[in-house]
């Protein structure tokens, strides 16, 4: 085991050299490109983002408007998978329902996030509409996952089940979360990502009174860009973090299944 470990380790420093290299020239580019159109307004430099970062990430009022994004997210993410592993269990089990429900999915995977948040802020106060969206957008890909999984259960188990007359209850738990969880995983982990995207998209729009939409908003009619970037910015690092944290918490579970 441990000498698995170090092998990992020792396969990651290549790839971990590649990702510094890459983001390095990213940056030179972006500066390469400030320099050449000459306008803060339009393309600050990347030392200008970061001084407007370091000015605002300590303030009380990015930091409520983090806190306010990072628990409408997590919302969003919590009712998303309890609502599509419900859902998506029920339709892997039911052709009929899954018929039924065809038409509905495929107009929600269909319509943009826009429009979605544009109808929200007709129905909702301003807080509940990036949830909503978040919601609605992340909905069909938790669905569809969980379906999948569903479909992978072991047809021998299942026809064994049959036979033996195995309560349904008993058959989902024995049968089906083992040949779900790799699908639930990657479902958790798609719906994670677009929840944070589509929450801080529908912030911009809907202005709620903490929000790091609601400061990228503010900034732009300001025409503070550097200040834009900043928010930005704060908005994928906690994508990443979040990101970061769930790809540890997968990695420890799937560890702790293996043997000794």
């Amino acid at each position: 085991m441990r000498k698995s470990r170090g092998a990992e380790a020792a396969r990651g420093i290549p790839g971990s050299a590649a990702a510094a290299a890459g983001a390095l020239g990213f940056l030179l580019l972006w500066e390469l490109a400030a320099r050449t159109i000459g306008s803060e307004i339009v393309l600050p430099s990347p030392l200008r983002v970061a001084r407007a970062a370091a000015d605002l990430f300590p303030t009380a009022r990015f930091l409520a408007a983090l806190e306010g994004t990072f628990l409408r997210g997590l919302g969003a993410f919590g009712i998303t998978m309890a609502a599509g592993v419900a859902v998506g269990l029920a339709v892997g089990l039911s052709p009929v329902l899954a018929s039924a429900l065809s038409p509905g999915m495929t107009v929600i995977r269909a319509t943009p996030v826009l429009a979605v948040i544009l109808l929200a802020l007709i129905w909702f106060p301003a807080g509940a509409v990036p949830v909503f969206a978040a919601v609605l957008m992340a909905f069909p890909v938790v669905v569809a996952d969980v379906r999948q999984g569903v479909g992978a259960a072991d047809p021998g188990l299942l026809e064994m089940a049959r036979l033996f007359r195995l309560r349904k209850r008993d058959r989902i738990r024995t049968i089906y979360v083992p040949a779900l969880a790799p699908h639930l995983a990657s479902a958790s982990h798609g719906a994670l990502g677009l929840c944070w995207k589509v929450v801080v998209a529908g912030e911009v729009l809907s202005q709620p009174a903490r929000a790091l939409g609601t400061g990228m908003q503010g900034a732009r009619i300001q025409l503070e860009t550097a200040e834009v970037f900043a928010w930005t910015l704060a908005g994928i690092l906690l994508c990443a973090l979040t990101d970061a944290a769930f790809k540890l918490l997968r990695r420890k579970a799937a560890r702790a299944l293996l043997p000794v």
